[in-house]
């Protein structure tokens, strides 16, 4: 059994050595409501689709919440509600039962990435949406420092400031030296995370009310 995180257009990207290893597609995940091929993906296989139970989506999804699992046999997916980039915004919390019983790695969307955090107004106020990521912030500081980080987005994306181009990370690498991740007091984390905020995507709520499946709009 697999399962696909964040998959983007072309669904033979998955499907193809999903099939030449003989792997059952059986969750298509998506960290929060963006730009996605995870719907379609999630027809073709008849993987159930992913997303928090508080996203509004107006199609079928299965909802989850922070802290229920998913289970792929010795591999157990753990729901984390992550706030702040989105509303809805959840990570990852993978352990593989062959390696030991310990998490090994976090896929943290587009939350904690590799060298700063994720813009907080394409869903919310700047300022509520981080408020929400600071909470979110304290819940990833408790995990090990052990474990890695592998965002789903680096340098070029317009959802974070001071990205760096490595792919992945650890939670005790962004700790010593990830400037927003580091920030203690609430307020000042606010004032931060809402100072030289890049300019957001043309048509972002519309792409976003698109993706929520709203009246009116295309699919993804």
């Amino acid at each position: 059994m697999a399962a696909v995180c964040d998959p983007i257009d072309d669904p033979e990207l998955y499907l193809r050595p999903a099939e030449e290893s003989g792997m059952q597609i059986r969750y298509v995940v998506d960290t929060h409501v963006h730009i996605s091929g995870g719907r379609r993906l999630a027809e073709m296989t008849g993987a159930r689709y992913v997303l928090h139970a508080s996203c509004g989506a107006g199609y079928e999804f299965f909802p989850v919440r922070d802290g229920d699992n998913l289970d792929l046999g010795n591999v157990q997916v753990r729901v984390l509600h992550t706030p702040g980039h989105t509303p809805e915004h959840i990570s990852l919390l993978v352990t593989d039962k062959t390696r030991g019983p310990e998490p090994w790695f976090l896929l943290s969307g587009h939350t904690l990435m590799v060298g700063d955090l994720g813009r907080t107004e394409l869903a919310s106020s700047a300022e509520q949406g981080a408020r929400s990521l600071y909470e979110t912030v304290q819940k990833l500081k408790s995990l090990p420092d052990y474990l890695e980080v592998l965002p789903g987005a680096y340098s070029g994306s317009v959802c974070g400031r001071s990205l760096s181009g490595k792919p992945m990370s650890t939670i005790g690498f962004e700790r010593r030296f990830n400037k927003a991740f580091q920030v203690e007091d609430k307020d000042e984390f606010v004032r931060h995370m809402t100072q030289n905020i890049p300019t957001p995507p043309p048509e972002a709520a519309k792409i976003r009310a698109t993706n929520l499946g709203a009246p009116g709009c295309g699919s993804e």
